[in-house]
């Protein structure tokens, strides 16, 4: 048949059991055959259709287009995600009827919005109904795409709304709402259910999965892969910076570190283990790049576009500012890559064995236009929605530029298709969000966690920012990396733009320290601070956290990124993801530059960011060398203390010390490379 699509070996495992390709969460899904798959396969088709026409030439109501993403979304996952694999037969019927009726509760709203208004917002019992049965379907389905957690955050929230907080005493005391009340803010006002969140799921982030679908049908991958053989085999511990040049690439297009892990880590891995690097470093190098993937512009994940919607920060600014920090960060996992085969001798791959540059960039030259196409609308100030649905349509046109890489009409009705699945994950998660940022602003929650915070940390920015890294990890253990950040960013970015405003208001406002750390007053007066000074502070303060947000892939016990490399290296888990934490060293160092040192977000004069830019670099450097005992030759005790303290003159904010971090590098690198050939024959 025309629409059945074979699925191959690397998408179905022995016991029938399909990773999920968007690497937000990998869960089981059912695996269709015949008519069942041709069914599913046109309904995705449909699902992207009606995204792409909604986003460029269609028209609807924001409320309206959300709730038939949601009425997709649901559809599909129900009948991909089963309630546990034992009974995905079994339960089969039932999940046809489960997922017709979650489309239904969906159209519901579309058809029955105009009567809500006409009878003045006042819901009938037909309306809470519908209501109901959407939430309870939502947190069902999120239960199987991305397991208990957060359902059951989302029900703590909506239990704290209704009745909890009436029992919890001082601060968090909260006289609660009707559960008509409840019911209508999040199905058919604009801050619940298809709110903020569904906007941003219904839109960007759709069509940033769908330019990533049709961008890797169209054979990008595989030439992402040889390119970066090309570039970097040939340099010391070549596959580990291939890896890291490689995951670069594929998660500024798919913007997912478990994704980037097993599409890259398939081929770099088992590279790396070949010449000479251990099974677990190797995976660890994997995981810390891959995690590095979801900063990298011009996508960063879904995170990026709900940061613009909420800062009301242009995406192309947030996208502009992050590409600097990104590289420093690939360049600090290079860094550990580099010194890690000087120190074990291993050497670079054999130039014989390398595909041509030159050959590479002449198979493949045609996947760089969509890219600039993307890059080149949101510099001329075209909305991401536009710029990414022109994107998709140049991969389309360019790959018709090379016989390789032609693209047909089955291969775009599979591209659409595989757009639609891939989202499916990720607007479950999103959609789930929605009902806790509702509830969120609904009772206040993020003032009161923001004053909480300011009264465990005081005035200090420090402590502020290390009970948020804190609060990401343990969040991070369950939460998927966007979900994650959402809750941070509603819960904990107040507290830390209040302190970051604070001295500027009080020294143009009058106000007193205690009134400057109020995340109510402060969020009355930004109004009335100059936007560059409110931009910094709140640009900064989220880039912080979705940066601390991604620090689970790679930080034990929990760590996608570092198990999923773990299982293609054959190493321990547990070990792999020591590695990857050490690795992504520049995760938790980078991000309090933002704060401490805005400049390098381009918050100041060229001057001082090229300094910042610098100095950061060369501080990574001297880290790295620092952990790994190793910098011209191998160090002692002494030495590396030494050199760790450069580090921290390099990381600290103040000219004066910068200049006797670089001074004492330096000196460290002449007197180490004089004394080389001594040591050496000492150790021999």
């Amino acid at each position: 048949m025309f629409f059945f699509k074979k699925k191959t070996q690397e998408e179905i495992d022995t016991k029938g059991v399909e990773k999920d390709a968007s690497g937000e969460a990998i869960t089981v899904q059912r695996v269709f055959e015949g008519r069942q798959q041709q069914f599913l396969y046109i309904v995705g088709i449909c699902m992207s259709l009606f995204h792409l026409w909604i986003n460029t030439i269609g028209i609807m109501p924001e409320i309206q287009r959300n709730a038939i993403h949601f009425s997709f979304v649901l559809f599909m996952g129900y009948l991909i995600y089963p309630v546990n694999m034992k009974l995905a037969n079994k339960t089969l019927k039932l999940d046809y009827v489960i997922a017709t009726l979650a489309f239904l509760v969906g159209l519901y709203l579309v058809f029955f919005e105009d009567a809500l208004h006409a009878r003045n917002e006042i819901p009938t019992t037909v309306d809470l109904i519908a209501a109901g049965i959407a939430i309870i379907l939502m947190l069902e389905i999120t239960r199987r795409t991305s397991g208990w957690l957060i359902p059951v955050l989302a029900i703590i929230f909506i239990s704290y709304s209704l009745f909890l907080g009436k029992i919890i005493p001082g601060l968090w005391n909260f006289p609660g709402v009707t559960i008509e009340r409840l019911l209508y803010r999040m199905y058919f006002a604009p801050d619940g259910l298809f709110g903020t969140i569904a906007t941003i799921s219904s839109t960007f982030v759709f069509l940033f999965v769908l330019f990533a679908a049709f961008l890797i049908k169209s054979g990008a991958g595989e030439f992402i892969i040889k390119l970066a053989v090309s570039l970097m085999g040939h340099t010391t511990g070549g596959p580990a910076k291939m890896a890291v040049f490689a995951s670069g690439l594929m998660g500024s297009v798919s913007g997912s570190a478990v994704a980037n892990t097993v599409g890259t880590g398939s081929i770099t891995i088992p590279m790396m283990k070949k010449i000479g690097f251990s099974p677990k470093f190797a995976g660890g190098v994997e995981a810390a790049a891959s995690t590095g993937g979801q900063l990298m512009p011009p996508i960063m994940g879904a995170g990026a576009f709900i940061m613009a919607q909420w800062t009301q920060i242009s995406y192309l600014k947030i996208v502009a500012v992050s590409f600097i920090p990104a590289i420093m960060y690939f360049l600090s996992v290079a860094f550990f890559i580099h010194l890690r085969a000087k120190k074990r001798g291993i050497k670079p791959l054999p130039k014989d064995e390398l595909p041509k540059f030159r050959e590479v960039i002449k198979e493949g030259w045609n996947f760089f236009i969509p890219i600039a196409v993307l890059m080149g609308l949101l510099i001329k100030g075209y909305t991401p929605t536009y710029a990414a649905s022109m994107g998709i349509l140049s991969i389309i046109v360019s790959s018709w530029f090379n016989p390789r890489t032609r693209m047909g009409f089955k291969d775009i009705l599979d591209s659409l298709y595989l757009g639609a699945k891939n989202m499916v994950t990720t607007g479950v998660i999103l959609l789930c969000s929605g009902i806790i940022v509702g509830i969120v602003l609904m009772v206040g929650m993020g003032v009161k966690f923001s004053m909480m915070i300011t009264a465990i940390a005081g005035d200090s920015v420090f402590i502020t920012i290390v009970l948020i890294a804190l609060a990401s990890l343990i969040l991070g253990m369950g939460l998927p990396v966007t979900a994650s950040y959402i809750v941070l960013a509603v819960l904990a970015a107040p507290s830390l733009v209040s302190l970051m405003m604070k001295d500027y208001l009080i020294a143009n406002f009058g106000l007193t320290p205690e009134m400057a750390l109020d995340p109510n007053i402060v969020q009355q007066m930004t109004a009335l601070v100059p936007p560059d000074v409110a931009m910094g502070a709140l640009l900064a303060s989220h880039l912080l956290i979705f940066w601390y947000s991604q620090d689970a892939n790679v930080t034990p016990p929990v760590c996608l990124a570092a198990y999923s490399a773990a299982g293609i290296a054959g190493s321990k888990p547990l070990e792999t993801g020591l590695e990857s934490w050490k690795l992504a060293k520049g995760l938790y160092i980078i991000p309090l530059m933002f704060i401490y040192e805005p400049a390098i977000l381009f918050q100041g004069p060229l001057i001082t960011t090229i300094e910042n830019i610098v100095t950061g670099t060369i501080g990574l450097f001297t880290f790295a060398v620092f952990f790994e005992g190793y910098f011209v030759r191998k160090l002692n005790w002494p030495e590396r203390i030494i050199i760790g303290i450069s580090s921290w003159l390099l990381f600290w904010p103040e000219t004066i010390s910068n200049i006797a971090g670089i001074i004492i590098t330096i000196i460290m690198w002449l007197y180490l490379k004089k004394t080389k050939n001594r040591y050496e024959q000492a150790e021999s």
